[in-house]
């Protein structure tokens, strides 16, 4: 993919790490978004935890695209503080594995009150944004259900407020549509923001996460808007199929059997949606 570099949650293969870098190795996938290993997030390990991790990376041939953090996944009414210190401590692994991206969050609000805590939001977003600004990193906000920026208005209000060389945009069609937003809107508020694209889709009748395509994401619709307006960068898989209602279905009379490996399995049928989307929007 000529300005297109396929990522993925590779957790999701597997909570071992060395299943997920030869899975994705056999995939042809090349980056990784790192976020859970080998039972635990990522954000928990030391530094020197983290250089044995790299060092398998490399040995591999593999990168890390983006920290897949929780940061900003708090309760906009924790302490703020012992939370900063997980995010200092997320920089520095960001250094260690060779990426200035951290994927990052706008904190859980109570349901009705996003308006009413906006301007601690902000707050706390600019404190972030200001060690990033030192350390030279980059902040990709991810749309998500029940924080503040769940919406497109919402994540329009802190990219206009907000946005600069260490704070973008990670555009999310499942997270989306589970929150009743129009996607296409979504992109049209969104597009000049984004840098970075997760790749799951799922249905606004239930919220259920399928294939890419499969839903009313539009993602083979705004894929093709992305590829028009020039966008160059990952795009990263989250399938979240194991628990996809028409899994079965694609498996053979083993299905029982072979149950254990849903996430690889997944990862398989993830990946082959996305590439026949883009090869169906010319972007290969």
């Amino acid at each position: 993919m000529n300005n297109l570099i396929i990522s993925g949650f590779s957790d999701e293969i597997n909570k071992d790490f060395d299943t997920q870098l030869r899975v994705a190795s056999e995939l042809g996938v090349k980056a990784i978004e790192i976020r859970g290993v080998n039972g635990r997030s990522i954000q928990t390990y030391s530094v020197e935890e983290a250089k044995e991790l790299k060092a398998k990376l490399d040995a591999k041939g593999m990168h890390v695209s983006s920290i897949g953090s929780a940061i900003g996944k708090i309760q906009i009414t924790d302490d703020f503080e012992p939370h900063f210190e997980v995010f200092k401590h997320v920089v520095e692994l960001c250094k260690v594995f060779g990426t200035k991206y951290i994927r990052m969050f706008s904190f859980f609000v109570p349901e009705g009150t996003a308006d009413e805590y906006e301007a601690e939001v902000i707050s706390r977003l600019e404190k972030l944004i200001a060690y990033a600004k030192e350390q030279d990193v980059i902040l990709l906000h991810e749309n998500e259900k029940h924080i503040y920026g769940d919406v497109a208005c919402r994540c329009l209000n802190l990219m206009k407020k907000l946005y600069c060389e260490n704070f973008k945009a990670v555009f999310d069609f499942a997270n989306f549509v589970q929150c009743g937003q129009d996607t296409l809107e979504a992109f049209e508020m969104m597009k000049p923001y984004v840098v970075y694209i997760h790749i799951k889709d799922a249905m606004f009748k239930d919220g259920e996460v399928v294939p890419a395509g499969w839903g009313d994401g539009n993602v083979k619709a705004i894929l093709g808007k992305f590829k028009e307006n020039g966008y160059q960068g990952y795009l990263s898989l989250e399938p979240h199929l194991t628990d996809f209602n028409g899994f079965r279905a694609l498996e053979d009379s083993e299905a029982e059997e072979k149950w254990n490996m849903a996430g690889e399995t997944a990862y398989h049928i993830a990946l082959d949606a996305l590439k026949a989307i883009l090869w169906e929007i010319d972007w290969h």
